[in-house]
């Protein structure tokens, strides 16, 4: 095993179109990357309830915001907005949707292999 793995999202190793988003997903041997691109109107309750088949979101969310901003609703009663430069761990049940007109891009660490999966 070489020191040093490389790869780019401009040729991701898989690729999931859930509707109005894109969840592109980078292998480094055992680690994986998501970039998780939601266009503006994308709310998870009605665009990936229907894929995943649960409630909300059971995922751990562990990140980095890369440009526009996603508001979030713990089923704790947490909420928050998370924007370009915010590092973010969200725990499983939650909900979340764009915030404004443009598309909200995020790197994803730890659900990179699970999100948008049925």
């Amino acid at each position: 095993m070489t020191g040093i793995t490389k790869k780019t999202f401009d040729a991701p190793d898989e690729t999931r179109t859930p509707p109005k988003a894109k969840a592109e997903v980078v292998r480094l041997g055992d680690s994986s990357v998501g970039r998780l691109t939601a266009e503006p109107g994308w709310r998870w309750s009605e665009h990936m309830a229907p894929v995943v088949q649960t409630d909300s979101c059971q995922s751990r969310h562990v990140g980095v915001m890369v440009s526009g901003a996603f508001h979030i609703v713990h089923e704790d009663g947490n909420e928050s907005d998370i924007q370009a430069g915010d590092v973010y761990r969200i725990e499983p049940g939650h909900d979340a949707w764009v915030l404004g007109d443009e598309p909200a891009v995020a790197l994803e660490f730890e659900s990179a292999e699970t999100y948008a999966k049925a």
